[in-house]
């Protein structure tokens, strides 16, 4: 009689935790998945920035470090 109270015991305990890591489980992709769909939300409020303006031609500097004469040959 004693056996089967610990092993009724034993198995409600194994599915109690079964339950509460899978509810835990559950919670941490939840977690995840919100933090994605507000970089998801972010990404597509300030898809529209880059297209505000019309771009311009840069102008050249001759202070600048590194200029941007790319397919320009240089001496």
């Amino acid at each position: 009689m004693l056996t089967q109270l610990m092993g009724t015991v034993l198995a409600s305990a194994v599915e109690a935790e079964a339950e509460s890591a899978s509810g835990q489980a559950l919670l941490i992709g939840a977690g995840i998945m919100a933090i994605f769909l507000v970089g998801l939300l972010v990404t597509v409020s300030f898809s529209n920035v880059g297209r505000r303006h019309e771009a311009h031609p840069e102008v050249a500097d001759s202070h600048r470090q590194h200029s941007n004469k790319h397919g320009v040959e240089h001496h």
